[in-house]
């Protein structure tokens, strides 16, 4: 969904602040110190329950939060709802990281509105690239995590939901560079697809954000199917 990264963060660039959100304290320790040892990241709280990554959200105002989805008193996607809806933590970032590569785990999180989901199969070296990605603002859907959501859609029958106001002022080829968006296409994926610059694809990808005011392009996904936009019969 997202062309990963080529080059390291700058050094000059300010640490990433990251907030973990696991229920299984030895997990968060073993984070702990990958980040802490990883130049251009700062571990900056620690919470074992969704109640909690909540509460310590508001208080540091992380750029990414490390989200568990099974956890005490409140489940991580709830918690990524309460956190991407406030209004003081609207700028933080929330990367669901689960055991559980199941299709209700990757809708519900998107439609909460985390930036990104990955399995914890994945390497340090993947989780370090991941939290740049979803801290740059944009969105990280690996390939096999993009083709489970729209088979979500495809056994699911969900109600076309309302349009966005925004939807009906997108031009043509911004419709066109949604729906590539929508089927899993990477901004290098698209450029090819339609001839045109890597550039123009991110300029009308920047107005389409703007336009629907999504957050990042997994909400612009979220945006296509559920308004009928796009359909998983026309992959």
């Amino acid at each position: 969904m997202t062309d990963p990264p080529s080059v390291p963060a700058p050094s000059s660039a300010p640490d990433i602040g990251v907030l973990l959100a696991d229920d299984h304290a030895l997990i968060r320790e073993s984070f702990r110190a990958l980040l802490d040892a990883s130049p251009g990241f700062t571990t900056v709280g620690e919470a074992g329950t969704g109640a909690e990554a909540v509460r310590l959200a508001r208080q540091h105002l992380p750029d990414v939060v490390l989200m568990d989805v099974r956890m005490p008193d409140m489940d991580g996607i709830e918690a990524t709802r309460q956190i991407c809806a406030g209004s003081q933590t609207a700028p933080v970032r929330v990367l669901i990281l689960s055991t559980f590569d199941l299709d209700e785990y990757v809708y519900a999180a998107l439609r909460a509105g985390a930036s990104g989901f990955l399995v914890k199969d994945v390497t340090a070296a993947e989780l370090l690239a991941g939290i740049r990605v979803v801290a740059a603002g944009e969105a990280l859907l690996a390939p096999r995590v993009t083709r489970r959501l729209i088979t979500t859609f495809t056994r699911q029958a969900r109600p076309v939901g309302k349009a966005p106001p925004g939807l009906e002022v997108i031009t043509g080829r911004e419709r066109e560079v949604l729906t590539l968006i929508a089927r899993g296409l990477s901004n290098t994926e698209i450029a090819q697809h339609l001839h045109v610059t890597l550039g123009t694809v991110k300029t009308h990808i920047g107005r389409l954000l703007s336009k629907l005011a999504a957050r990042d392009r997994a909400q612009l996904v979220i945006t296509a199917y559920e308004t009928g936009l796009v359909t998983p019969e026309l992959r």
